[in-house]
């Protein structure tokens, strides 16, 4: 089962932006966003679940994320609070991509229409969210073939990817040797960047942070969570075939470090994780520190929603696969830490190098 978190999102112009996320010839150029806008339609933004709420809702839910598996057939089931249309296919097709899997042969759609929703924002807003799902998928060389509908409190997107493959079309999570480093292809920071964005309209919230990062600041890290949400993990999975990976998590709902974790427990060796540098959306993790424990994204324990592979690869691997992801898809990976001899845990450094994702502004480009 997957991460079933607290990471809200609001259904507004907000995150109805990537339900609309329509990219050219150059994915990276920020006059690409069309946000959605819910004034041109003739609607009001709707409210997203309190966070304290959905804290309750979800109290004993979680489980280890490495879906259900068995040696030829898999299976992985998402169903998250509001996620929209892309973001919520790319998740539920990352548990496939973690372990290698780079084909998907059946996607079901699993969507909660909300009660609250007046019939006009019903008649406006499924569909959008349904049409991102579907093209997510279409990216992704699979097909939408079904699902389950059902009328909910709170608006709800997720689905099942399934595939039948072969041993070595999958890599099994559990062979991390002593020397193997860790490669995270997704910065950190998603879940910072969508409260700073919300905050922008609540002043008393705003008042914390505007002395650390400016409007605009917030807007771009917005813009660049949607891209990086909405963007799937399949070269990733693609290419730890070509640089002999050793195993893989994504990166979702329980942060970088409980997903390390439960990697790192799994393994069939005596070894443990390390992290040394965090790579956070630009200006995120100085917002994080002006929240004090709110996101604990230094920490590790900040929920990511569709985040990157966090994946196992010998040393000397591990620099050419960063280069060759990159020039696949113009997005960086990052060497992040080391596998070392332990006893099955993972941790994160007392002062971890924070690496600023981009390195550096490009005019009319998020990345």
């Amino acid at each position: 089962m997957g991460d079933l978190h607290a990471a809200t999102v609001v259904l507004s112009q907000d995150s109805l932006a990537v339900a609309q996320l329509e990219l050219g010839s150059n994915p990276n150029a920020l006059s690409l966003r069309r946000p959605f806008d819910p004034a041109a339609h003739d609607l009001d933004a709707r409210c997203k679940v309190p966070q304290e709420i959905l804290g309750k809702l979800l109290e004993g839910l979680q489980a280890d994320d490495n879906g259900a598996q068995d040696h030829e057939h898999a299976q992985f089931i998402h169903m998250a609070t509001p996620r929209i249309g892309k973001i919520a296919c790319a998740n539920v097709l990352s548990d496939l991509y973690a372990m290698g899997v780079t084909e998907c042969d059946n996607m079901l759609m699993l969507l909660g229409v909300s009660t609250k929703m007046m019939e006009k924002e019903r008649d406006v807003v499924v569909p959008l969210i349904m049409r991102g799902f579907k093209d997510s998928a279409t990216e992704a060389g699979t097909t939408v073939s079904g699902g389950q509908t059902v009328v909910n409190p709170w608006c709800t997107i997720g689905g099942v990817a399934t595939t039948v493959c072969q041993p070595n079309e999958y890599i099994v999570p559990d062979n991390a040797v002593v020397g193997d480093v860790l490669v995270l292809t997704k910065p950190l920071g998603t879940q910072v960047a969508v409260n700073a964005h919300q905050w922008l309209d609540q002043p008393d919230r705003w008042n914390r942070i505007k002395l650390v990062v400016s409007e605009d600041d917030v807007r771009k890290a917005y813009q660049r969570a949607m891209d990086s949400m909405a963007r799937l993990n399949r070269i990733a999975a693609r290419l730890m075939h070509k640089y002999n990976a050793h195993g893989a998590t994504d990166v979702t709902g329980f942060g970088l470090l409980g997903h390390a974790q439960n990697l790192a427990k799994h393994q069939k060796n005596e070894v443990s994780f390390v992290i040394h540098n965090l790579p956070v959306i630009s200006k995120m993790a100085a917002v994080a520190k002006a929240c004090g424990n709110m996101f604990q994204l230094l920490q590790g324990h900040s929920a990511e929603t569709s985040g990157g592979l966090l994946i196992c690869l010998p040393r000397e691997q591990a620099a050419a696969y960063c280069k060759d992801i990159e020039k696949q898809e113009g997005y960086q990976a990052w060497i992040i830490g080391i596998v070392e001899k332990g006893n099955r845990t993972a941790r994160i450094i007392d002062k971890p190098r924070v690496i600023e994702v981009p390195a550096k502004e490009k005019d009319g480009e998020l990345w």
